[in-house]
């Protein structure tokens, strides 16, 4: 299964997966007919939490406690009703701009018992730096990280910066990421928009769902 994040101003339909026409339709279609991947789940979730939250920070707080929702229950409820691998070798989580920070600062570094394969596509500003990040794999042997995925676009005046500082200088702090074996850093030319982030999703899916 790969939870798919959306970004600040969007919902769970950010991604477009409402009809046929959809892009990420397509490209699932043609890498599993051309057995590029195994089939899995995408779950494209509301990524702003519906506990209660200062209200003075008004939803934006709520991307923070997302956390709370995916753990005891969005991932409890899709396993009960989906077949599904119960296990974190089986499970992703990616997202674009916002929906990349709460795939660093959520899926590695809340619930990395959860996870074992990650993809960021311009990650947003409020991202942790890579030393928070490097600090949590390290605690946390037993949960290795399978892949970590990340892409930019360089003209991006929103993200690039940001993104750089959480997660291209992590495979020289941690000895858990190393490049091209489960790490990926891309820079390509592209602003804060679709045409990086379904790239991002392409490779992603790729990675995660490939059958070589």
């Amino acid at each position: 299964v790969l939870y798919l994040m959306h970004g600040i101003g969007g919902n769970e339909n950010e991604w477009g997966m409402t009809d046929e026409n959809s892009v990420i339709k397509r490209l699932m279609d043609n890498l599993t007919v051309k057995e590029e991947i195994e089939p899995f789940i995408i779950v494209t979730p509301n990524g702003k939490a519906g506990y209660k939250v200062d209200s003075k920070k008004s939803d934006y707080n709520a991307f923070y406690k997302f956390g709370l929702e995916l753990r005891n229950e969005l991932i409890p409820y899709i396993d009960e009703h989906y077949s599904t691998f119960k296990d974190r070798n089986h499970r992703a989580m990616a997202g674009l701009s916002m929906g990349g920070m709460q795939t660093i600062n959520i899926g590695i570094c809340e619930c990395i018992d959860l996870f074992s394969s990650y993809g960021a596509f311009s990650a947003a500003p409020s991202s942790y730096a890579a030393f928070k990040v490097a600090t949590v794999i390290d605690a946390n042997p037993q949960y290795p990280i399978n892949f970590f995925y990340n892409i930019c676009g360089k003209e991006d005046r929103i993200a690039y910066s940001s993104h750089f500082d959480a997660a291209r200088l992590l495979p020289k702090i941690t000895e858990n990421l190393k490049n091209e074996e489960n790490f990926i850093w891309q820079e390509r030319t592209g602003s804060h928009d679709f045409g990086i982030w379904y790239l991002g999703f392409y490779n992603f899916a790729k990675i995660f769902g490939g059958t070589n």
